[in-house]
């Protein structure tokens, strides 16, 4: 496709979503919110889509009671539509998640210990870290697991390394209560990442999106494909909503990583431009292009576009 700005192609593109929270048999979550339906649409939009994603990000809490049942059919969902687009599967446990269940259903194996897993996406390295804190809700990570995120971290990849975890290392300013259920002691994650080539942090828990910083490095939260958390929301500690739900497509280039968050579901289209017209514009110069669709009287631009 022909570049029409100045930067080149990304090397990589990630489509990161997260807590799918899905439940056994057909039951809809809090009675009322069809986790796989959700899931289903954003999939689908994906695939019709030019995005092509090379790897899913599944930032965490995949199902809302660690069922196994409910492992089993969100794999049976993703593999296929995964496989279809080419795109490798990169699964994190969440505090909903159990880790026997986890373990067993997605990877074939059954183990307690925390699933920290390192992927090589093309030379883009992802390290799956789990943050989570069996029988509890809020993070952490053990003494083994920062020596050992050290270790793998001592040595660079090709185009650099993102952290796939649940728990974000950010405040949560809108959120009162969410802060009991934050990553604790953050600081000694940050000492491990700081000065290392980590470019991101991708990471879920939240309900919402957000982005910061931990160590300086981006930090990047996906809302809910389950539901989301209304931040406005008067005379609540917490309100979950059946609305907004959303995933975030992210962009590797050499000098930075972009993230931008797709909404899921149907839209109306107020305004817009024909893929059938992609041709023409290709064949402009850009000085053409400019001359077309950046001056504001121009015919485009006055509504009067000529073929």
């Amino acid at each position: 496709m022909t570049q029409l700005g100045q930067h080149p192609d990304p090397s990589h593109v990630i489509a990161h979503i997260s807590d799918t929270h899905f439940l056994a048999g057909d039951r809809k979550l809090h009675g009322a919110v069809d986790t796989v339906r959700n899931l289903e649409r954003a999939l689908a939009q994906l695939e019709r889509s030019e995005i092509h994603p090379q790897a899913l990000v599944f930032t965490g809490d995949l199902a809302d009671l660690g069922e196994p049942d409910a492992y089993a059919r969100l794999r049976e969902m993703v593999e296929p539509v995964a496989e279809r687009m080419g795109a490798q599967v990169v699964w994190v446990m969440g505090n909903h998640d159990e880790r026997l269940q986890f373990s067993s259903e997605l990877f074939g194996e059954e183990s307690a210990s925390p699933h920290d897993r390192v992927y090589d996406l093309d030379g883009l390295r992802i390290i799956s870290l789990d943050s989570t804190v069996p029988g509890y809700h809020h993070g952490d990570l053990s003494d083994e697991q920062l020596a050992w995120l050290a270790d793998v971290l001592a040595t660079p990849a090709v185009h650099g390394t993102l952290i796939a975890m649940h728990h974000p290392p950010i405040p949560s300013p809108l959120l009162w209560a969410m802060q009991m259920l934050e990553l604790q002691r953050q600081e000694r994650f940050a000492q491990v990442i700081a000065g290392t080539d980590v470019r991101a942090i991708l990471a879920g828990h939240l309900h919402y999106s957000t982005h910061s910083t931990c160590a300086g490095i981006p930090v990047s939260v996906a809302a809910a494909t389950c539901y989301t958390l209304d931040l406005s929301a008067a005379g609540r500690l917490l309100s979950g909503v059946d609305s907004g739900q959303s995933m975030t497509i992210v962009h590797a280039y050499p000098d930075r990583i972009v993230h931008s968050v797709v909404p899921i579901g149907e839209t109306v289209e107020v305004s817009g431009v024909g893929i059938e017209h992609r041709a023409t514009i290709e064949a402009m110069t850009p000085e053409q292009r400019i001359d077309m669709f950046s001056r504001k009287d121009s015919a485009f631009n006055m509504g009067s576009r000529a073929d």
